[in-house]
């Protein structure tokens, strides 16, 4: 995953995320600065201090810290490292994705799914545009249209977008009014959410509002629609009671979500 700060949430300690802050740095400290006898002794030293206390605490976090380590340690032997190692793609391939941060994540997160990896994030901030919005947008709105554009080509290309969602989300949209500072402030009641890939049909528009885009007059769907459609094209059951480790129940698609049959294929 590629995020700033986002952790596992409700899910149990072994689901938190790998963060990676700068594609091209890759998957840091992945290389021991001794050798793999010392490593061999400290782990070994290690689980016998931690003898004593692990076997008397019956809890789950830490018997996730200590996979932690265990799962560090293999990750480190293993060839799947070279799914971080952005340098492998050629130089026209990089350049189609875009030089910045985000650009190279699309690309790194490609390579992660090729590696089988089944949930990656790509943070792109920076829209909180309450001033010179026009400007702004003129900035960022190309960086994400080249990637993402570059992301479902290469994903197609490689016969991986059939198995692949792909989702651009944010947390809400912005008001259809620019105000004194040429800017646009939050605004919860109409904004979009694109879906593209595994499950999806291509160049489906579901939902409108009016002239000014102040307010859904067709198909208006809620967040939790949004999640319980995404469910839908995993082939998962949104209205499936699960629990979190504290035995809090929840469904993918909340109490009242249902998946937007029309852009399901």
């Amino acid at each position: 995953m590629l995020f700033r700060s986002h952790g596992n949430g409700w899910f149990p300690a072994a689901y938190s995320p790998l963060p990676i802050l700068n594609p091209d740095d890759g998957l840091l400290d992945t290389k021991s600065p001794v050798s793999e006898a010392v490593v061999g002794k400290r782990s070994a030293l290690l689980a016998q201090l931690d003898a004593g206390f692990g076997g008397k605490a019956a809890d789950e976090n830490v018997k996730a810290y200590n996979e932690f380590y265990e799962t560090t340690f293999q990750l480190m032997k293993s060839t799947d490292l070279k799914a971080f190692d952005l340098s492998a793609e050629p130089a026209a391939t990089r350049a189609r994705y875009g030089k910045g941060k985000f650009g190279q994540g699309c690309l790194l997160a490609r390579r992660l799914v090729e590696h089988g990896v089944r949930f990656v994030e790509v943070q792109f901030g920076g829209f909180d545009w309450h001033s010179d919005n026009f400007t702004k947008a003129d900035e960022k709105l190309p960086i994400l249209d080249q990637a993402y554009a570059a992301l479902l080509a290469d994903l197609e290309q490689r016969g991986l977008l059939e198995s692949t969602l792909v989702v651009i989300a944010t947390e809400f949209g912005r008001t259809p009014k620019i105000d004194d500072d040429a800017g646009r402030n939050h605004f919860p009641k109409a904004f979009s959410f694109a879906l593209a890939g595994a499950g999806i049909k291509g160049g489906t528009v579901y939902g409108e509002t009016d002239k000014t885009a102040s307010n859904v007059i067709t198909e208006k769907t809620t967040a939790a629609d949004f999640n319980a459609t995404i469910a839908a094209a995993m082939g998962l059951p949104h209205d499936q009671v699960v629990f979190s480790p504290t035995k809090r129940p929840f469904k993918i698609g909340g109490k009242t979500g249902k998946p937007i049959k029309e852009i399901l294929a």
